[in-house]
């Protein structure tokens, strides 16, 4: 499938990698991305160590049309997203009036605005802000760096306003056949039909639901028709292997 536009994915935070918080952003982040037919071609997730952040941003920003982080630019002495991003991009971090004034906005009076909060307002040199409407603390964009809150609601806001300002594509279409095959059955003729079609991603997943295992086979493609042809054949061939294919997310169109 052609990658006219891409973007990676940095999730920053000790509380991911120790699994005391459930990462659920990828899943809003990848989807948004893919109706405007940019493809998400890579995710990592780092620890709050300054290093390693500054380390993934150089690595993630250079392979990828827009990189977006998430997490780690709240008020706490662990959150050094923003110390970290502008070491990478090679500025200093200076303190913004817009941004003061939005958490002004949002606490109503100039004493609610503890040294705390206001490290929310300091940002790297030359950055633009993205406002977030739930908690004040807006992100912010520099160069291709998209930097947005760890809190999923928050960081839904805030990629609502990114959204319109990032290049579109043709949206990448995304069609799953289930059935009740081992994954092995299906193997070689899937092997054909993605040959047949290279234009189209084919992926085969081995699901376990209400006690059956069961295969979810997903097409994706920016090509409407030829999704529709290659899902067509995909359901042909796991009926004719003694499958019942159920269609259960058909978005191409005929």
């Amino acid at each position: 499938m052609d990658k006219k536009y891409s973007a990676s994915l940095l999730i920053i935070g000790n509380e991911i990698l120790s699994g005391r918080t459930q990462d659920t952003n990828t899943q809003w982040i990848g989807k948004k991305l893919a109706e405007r037919g940019i493809h998400l071609v890579e995710v990592r997730v780092v620890p709050d160590i300054e290093d390693e952040i500054v380390f993934a941003v150089n690595a993630l920003r250079k392979k990828a049309s827009y990189l977006f982080t998430t997490g780690g630019i709240g008020p706490t002495h662990d959150d050094i997203t923003t110390e970290s991003v502008a070491k990478a991009i090679g500025v200093p971090v200076v303190m913004s009036e817009d941004a003061r004034l939005a958490l002004l906005s949002h606490y109503k009076r100039e004493e609610d605005l503890t040294p705390a909060r206001l490290k929310m307002a300091q940002i790297p040199e030359g950055a633009v802000l993205v406002p977030n409407p739930v908690s004040g603390a807006p992100g912010y964009r520099i160069e291709n760096v998209y930097v947005m809150a760890g809190v999923p609601l928050i960081m839904q806001s805030m990629l609502d306003h990114i959204l319109p300002e990032l290049s579109e594509d043709a949206p990448i279409l995304s069609n799953t056949v289930t059935c009740d095959l081992p994954e092995s059955a299906i193997a070689m003729q899937l092997a054909e039909i993605q040959k047949e079609y290279p234009m189209i991603e084919i992926g085969s997943y081995p699901h376990f639901r209400a006690g059956e295992l069961g295969l979810s086979v997903v097409l994706r493609s920016t090509n409407n028709l030829a999704l529709h042809e290659a899902t067509q054949k995909v359901v042909l061939c796991l009926e004719s292997l003694g499958g019942k294919a159920q269609a259960v997310s058909i978005q191409s169109k005929i």
